[in-house]
């Protein structure tokens, strides 16, 4: 099997660049050859094709003019796709192709919505409210079978009209490495990685820390990513007294230095509300280094187990909940940091994952052929050990992506 692979790649500042430089060689140790496309230049030929679709224009959109000329598996690392589809259209000044996407997913009055932003009469909804109008089915429309991360999105494909296969596989792990902590400290030290906007709830964390901070006065919070342009950090930071000897800021970090920083946290923090269906590879890390991890209870995150991460509600108690979070998780971290490492060796091992990919890949590339042996097989050796009520094992088979 050839495949053609379709994804950003590192030096790019992506989540997605460092997924796909993290699952391409174990597809290529798997499968008879594996070819990276390229940006403007001829797409590769193949057996089936890859495609790694998130919502960035710049990062995607050569992708998506791909995937209109040579259909293949989908890998949708998020289920709202507004700016993308925004980006691919008004941003090459295809108005047409923007109202088209509006009418699919919504019907007349989302093409009239889509006029609205055209004249300028309405906000621009991928800044306001793309949770709302996720535009997704312009991607779905050209998938043959998609490959998502989370219950949260196959339920957004399926309730946009997706009828395809889709295969649920777990966000690959980074294979456990030594990793030297900073020199950073704090009592607790608190870590929050990424780009910090509203939407990771930063406003909140702040709060919450600041209560913290009222019964341990040791502890520190590293905010370490780019803040949003229209988002002042700085000043929200002086209204609530976090100075110096609070904060420790780093924006964007080299690899090396953003797993020894997450090493050195006692408890690292992921929120964000709304969701956009993301899988998040900063929690998988931090999880993958066994520490206590709060994150918000929406999306994929509300899937993760309970013993694994403390999850925080969106409601008027948030940052009073995020304070009481921060205390009990410094003080049960051996425990939660054991369950951590546990999960991700058990469900994100990077060869498994790495494994059912190829499963997919190689179903999409033969059809319905691989499918019907393969639950051939299931049949014969169901009946070899005498399995007469095949409910259980019939949801496995689904799980697993196998019907």
């Amino acid at each position: 099997m050839k495949v053609a692979f379709y994804s950003p790649l590192p030096p790019s500042r992506s989540g997605i660049a460092d997924y796909a430089a993290l699952l391409l060689p174990a597809l290529r140790s798997r499968v008879d050859e594996v070819v990276v496309a390229e940006r403007g230049k001829r797409a590769p030929r193949a057996d089936v094709s890859l495609f790694h679709i998130g919502n960035e224009p710049e990062e995607h959109g050569w992708i998506v003019d791909a995937l209109r000329e040579q259909r293949g598996v989908v890998v949708l690392h998020e289920a709202v796709l507004h700016h993308l589809i925004a980006g691919i259209t008004i941003g090459r000044g295809d108005g047409r192709g923007y109202l088209n996407a509006m009418e699919r997913d919504f019907g007349v009055a989302g093409r009239l919505l889509g006029l609205g932003v055209l004249d300028n009469l309405l906000p621009l909804l991928w800044e306001t409210q793309p949770e709302r109008f996720p535009l997704t089915g312009t991607i779905l429309d050209l998938a043959d079978g998609l490959v998502v991360h989370s219950r949260y999105v196959e339920t957004a494909a399926r309730t946009l009209g997706y009828d395809g296969p889709i295969w649920r596989i777990p966000h690959p792990a980074w294979p456990p490495h030594e990793v030297v902590p900073a020199d950073v400290h704090g009592d607790p030290l608190i870590g929050c990685f990424g780009y910090l906007n509203v939407n990771k709830r930063i406003p909140a964390l702040l709060e919450g820390f600041a209560l913290l901070r009222e019964q341990r006065p040791g502890a520190r919070l590293a905010l370490i990513g780019s803040p949003a342009e229209r988002f002042d950090l700085a000043s929200r930071l002086e209204r609530l007294g976090l100075g110096e000897e609070a904060i420790l800021r780093e924006e964007y970090v080299p690899e090396e230095r953003l797993w020894s920083l997450m090493a050195a946290c006692d408890v690292l923090v992921n929120l964000r509300s709304p969701t956009m269906g993301e899988t998040s590879g900063s929690v998988i890390r931090g999880l993958g280094l066994g520490k206590p991890m709060l994150v918000s209870d929406v999306g994929w995150f509300s899937e993760l187990p309970d013993d694994v991460a403390l999850k925080i509600p969106v409601d008027a108690y948030e940052a009073a909940t995020i304070a009481a979070a921060l205390e009990l998780a410094a003080a049960r971290a051996g425990e939660l940091g054991a369950a951590a490492r546990s999960y991700v060796a058990a469900e994100h091992d990077l060869g498994r994952v790495a494994d059912r990919y190829v499963a997919a890949l190689e179903t999409a590339a033969a059809g319905d052929a691989v499918a019907d042996r393969v639950l051939w097989r299931v049949a014969e050796a169901a009946a070899e050990v005498g399995i007469e009520d095949t409910t259980e094992l019939a949801r496995q088979v689904r799980e697993a992506g196998l019907a």
